[in-house]
């Protein structure tokens, strides 16, 4: 947990430094201030405040929502802004014009896809990190290098697959989005896929499976939904589609026994490619 110390000496800083500094850590993810001094805990427990005077509950518990409430049209608008793009251009503009997600505030700019504008598989991932925040695109660190090899490993090249990312704007010190900011990038996440119109979607990592799949798979971590295909509804397209959960890049870079998983997975991913293909030719 990300920590602000404050220091009393104003005599040594401006004002203005201050606000500043806080400013920069408020960025960075602080969401805890510690006092110049030790505060006796054991005085609470003894003789408890008055239910109408407690002290409100912490930041963290009602971070979420307070977020979701502030955001200008939020997800209605989203959704409005979202149904409206008919092309993959007017739904990029869309995004760049849409100030109903404080993250594109911290962001230097938005990430908003990389490869082919007509592929069959459609990769998601969790969020942009500083990396893909100073170059616009997504999966371009170390975890893209990898995933540039897994994709290698059967037979697809990097530009003709579809990459994006749940949220489009780096979060401040490269954090989790919140369920909030999840929730009001997923009508141009879902209406992205849709006009792309892939065979299938490519899930890494919890966040990208949180967000795309339904109650009460989304509530699964990634260990349990990971190889498994779904049949997801996106609106716009007239069948479900197959969605295939598995690990993101960069936990398998700090988890090299969980590739084996992987591997598995993208050879579940070749063979319903092939498959799908051979039923096109037919056709």
């Amino acid at each position: 947990m990300a920590v602000i110390s404050i220091a009393v000496g104003m005599v040594k800083y401006g004002f203005m430094d201050l606000i500043e500094a806080l400013r920069l850590q408020v960025e960075w993810g602080a969401d805890e201030a510690l006092l110049d001094a030790v505060q006796d805990r054991r005085a609470a427990r003894v003789a408890p405040a008055p239910a109408a005077a407690q002290a409100p509950a912490p930041v963290a518990r009602a971070q979420a929502p307070r977020l979701a409430a502030a955001l200008p049209g939020g997800v209605a608008q989203a959704e409005q802004l979202a149904a409206g793009c008919e092309s993959l251009d007017a739904l990029e503009k869309a995004l760049a014009g849409f100030t109903g997600c404080a993250l594109r505030d911290t962001a230097t700019q938005l990430v908003f896809a990389d490869g082919a504008a007509d592929a069959r598989l459609v990769v998601v991932g969790e969020a942009p990190g500083a990396e893909e925040d100073r170059a616009g695109r997504p999966f371009v660190g170390p975890a893209g290098q990898l995933l540039d090899k897994m994709l290698g490993s059967i037979g697809l090249e990097r530009a003709k697959v579809r990459i994006i990312n749940t949220v489009p704007w780096r979060p401040p010190g490269n954090r989790t989005p919140t369920e909030a900011e999840m929730a009001v990038c997923l009508p141009f996440l879902l209406r992205h896929i849709a006009l792309v119109r892939p065979r299938c979607v490519l899930l890494l990592g919890a966040v990208a499976a949180k967000a795309v799949l339904p109650p009460p798979e989304r509530e699964q971590g990634i260990r349990r939904l990971r190889g498994v295909w779904r049949q997801v509804k996106i609106p716009g397209l007239a069948a479900p589609l197959p969605c295939l959960p598995s690990y993101h890049p960069a936990y398998l870079l700090r988890t090299p026994m969980a590739k084996a998983e992987a591997w598995r997975d993208l050879l579940q991913l070749r063979e319903f490619l092939e498959l799908t293909s051979d039923k096109v030719e037919s056709h």
